[in-house]
């Protein structure tokens, strides 16, 4: 079965429970014109369905090769490229100055979940490329820009986002590699980084590598990283490509998933040191590299969506062909397609569910990073930059334990047959897998959003994104419609879990961090079914105000996702302040 993007869908969460609509109302989005977002859509849909999604059970089959320091990718995977570079996919929300088409972050973001539902594999090469492109045009000299930020953007060439050592993983201050400064203002880099995505590979002649370094008299820790543009071929004064630069692929991994994306092991120094670039200051490469980080960590969450939903249209789609056992109370000969039974329908409804609840808060996250850059008014841009951060940590974290639930129960609705590989259900559950991990654990998120993002400014973006939730409910409640069920209540509910749970929290970010800590997990959990839960029935509200014909089928997805999912949200309360001191026992237990 091949990928259709869910156009209604995207477009329903995009303009209402994301917030696109109102916001381009509202003038922050200056001239832009919302009505072009569905034709965008259109045409990513198709190409996803007629050239991406034909290759996905190809690259996973086939992987890559590493010979001589050269990686090969999959059949069709470098004319795949070739064409969407020439579609001008890889522009969308670049820099128009650069050559970009400058459209808003939330419609690259609705396009990025298209490439990741289609083929997540090859998606993952320009996601990394996307957020050099943000380092390099927000931190980079005016001569960096001119030399290679035209080329990220066409994607003629792509980038490289290298962090990770053998002794540094999500401890990034412990890394070791090393940056001499020349005479010229280059630098010499050497060292090692592992786990490298898209670090070598065969669909464009030049890739260029954002590398962490340190300075030999730099701080210890995060304080003395610098940031590096390190290109595989240097680039001569017109423009075309030079000596190799001393940066090479010495191994690939072996990995459970995501076998067509070449992670690599990166060498650098065999010959006498790679040339680099300062991008920023010396000693700012964290800052320098957060900017990447960010925009890569929603576009992992938007990786999990895409997952999620392609697993999802095919278990629905194999329900309803497969035929095993009867109805109840059905007489006759003869099987019933598998769709019939109630615990079928329920897999398939909380796949639907999750589904749709996490693409708009990756969606929602998009908006807000739009509107921190390109709204007019100083304090909406700081309100929405407070939200965007705030959201960030969901969007990776809640969006990838979604994409792995629903991997999960789309292999479990295909039976037996979803854990033989030629049904390609298992593809997406391996896939999936490594989504939690990359661009900083869940486990990372958590911990950011209890410890920086609850705690900014007392939590004042907390309690303002609880007051919209808030009135979203009270819609609900005064709309008094009995196809919502105990949408309102069960909404409610949750809302005042979430209150307290953040209330707790906040008081022991401080004076009992060990405490905060052990509840962040859950705690994300928690906001990100309430969130979840509460941007879906405000969708249902939207289309039943619209007139749209679909409108039922949105409000019972609110409904099946509030009664639960979201009412799920008291017992976290109860795992976040109440386990503790069970967490705090592990050491006697396991040790």
């Amino acid at each position: 079965m091949t990928y259709r993007a869910p156009i209604s869908d995207m477009l329903l969460s995009l303009n209402h429970g994301a917030g696109l609509k109102a916001a381009v109302e509202a003038g922050h989005y200056g001239d832009f014109d919302g009505d072009i977002v569905s034709a965008v859509l259109e045409e990513a849909g198709k190409f996803a369905t007629d050239v991406l999604a034909p290759l996905n059970q190809v690259g996973d089959e086939h992987g890559i090769k590493l010979s001589d320091g050269k990686v090969t990718t999959a059949p069709g995977w470098p004319d795949a490229y070739k064409r969407w570079t020439e579609g001008g996919w890889n522009a969308v929300s670049g820099p128009e100055d650069f050559g970009g088409q400058g459209l808003p972050i939330a419609i690259n973001a609705a396009c990025t979940e298209i490439w990741s539902a289609s083929n997540v594999a090859f998606g993952l090469c320009p996601l990394l490329t996307a957020s050099a492109m943000e380092a390099l045009d927000a931190h980079g000299s005016d001569e960096l820009k001119k030399i290679y930020l035209e080329k990220l953007v066409s994607g003629e060439w792509t980038g490289t986002m290298q962090l990770t050592e053998p002794q540094a993983g999500s401890d990034v201050g412990a890394l070791r590699t090393r940056a001499d400064k020349q005479a010229d203002g280059t630098y010499r880099i050497k060292g090692t980084k592992i786990f490298i995505t898209y670090g070598e590979h065969d669909m464009t002649d030049n890739i260029v590598h954002f590398v962490l370094a340190r300075l030999p008299d730099a701080p210890a820790g995060t304080k003395g990283i610098s940031l590096f543009l390190v290109p595989k071929f240097m680039v001569n004064a017109d423009g075309s490509l030079g000596a190799r630069n001393d940066i090479y692929a010495s191994g690939v991994e072996h990995k459970l998933g995501m076998h067509a994306s070449p992670t690599c092991t990166m060498t650098m120094g065999d010959h006498g040191g790679a040339i680099g670039f300062l991008v920023g200051e010396e000693n700012q490469g964290m800052r320098c590299m957060f900017t990447m980080m960010n925009q890569a960590r929603l576009g992992v969450g938007l990786e999990g969506v895409g997952v999620a939903d392609r697993a999802y249209q095919q278990a629905l789609a194999y329900a309803q062909e497969r035929k095993q056992g009867r109805a109840i109370g059905k007489k006759g000969d003869g099987s019933d397609a598998i769709f019939v039974h109630p615990d079928v329908k329920r897999m398939l409804m909380r796949m639907r569910a999750q589904t749709a609840a996490a693409r708009t808060i990756c969606y929602a996250t998009a908006v807000a990073i739009d509107v921190s850059t390109r709204a007019k008014d100083p304090k909406v841009r700081a309100d929405a930059a407070a939200r965007a951060a705030l959201l960030t940590p969901m969007a990776k974290g809640y969006s990838t334990d979604i994409g792995n639930e629903v991997a999960y129960l789309g292999v479990q609705v295909h039976g037996g047959m979803g854990f033989i590989e030629e049904t390609g259900a298992a593809q997406h559950y391996r896939d999936a897998r490594i989504t939690a991990i990359y661009e900083g654990t869940n486990g990372i998120q958590a911990i950011d959003l209890v410890t920086r993002k609850l705690a900014a400014n007392g939590g004042a973006a907390v309690w303002a994104l609880l007051d919209e939730l808030s009135a979203t409910v009270k819609q609900v409640e005064a709309s008094n419609d009995p196809a919502f069920g105990t949408t309102g209540i069960k909404l409610r509910e949750a809302l005042e879990a979430l209150t307290r749970t953040s209330k707790w929290l906040l008081e022991r970010v401080t004076s009992a961090p060990n405490e905060a800590l052990a509840g962040a997990t859950p705690y994300l959990q928690q906001f990100g079914s309430t969130l979840g839960g509460c941007m879906l029935a405000s969708e249902a509200l939207a289309a039943k105000s619209d007139g749209n014909t679909d409108a039922p089928r949105y409000v019972s997805l609110a409904r099946f996702f509030a009664e639960n999912i979201t009412v799920q949200a008291g017992a976290l309360e109860r795992t976040v302040t109440e386990s503790a001191e069970s967490v705090a026992a592990a050491d006697a237990v396991l040790l």
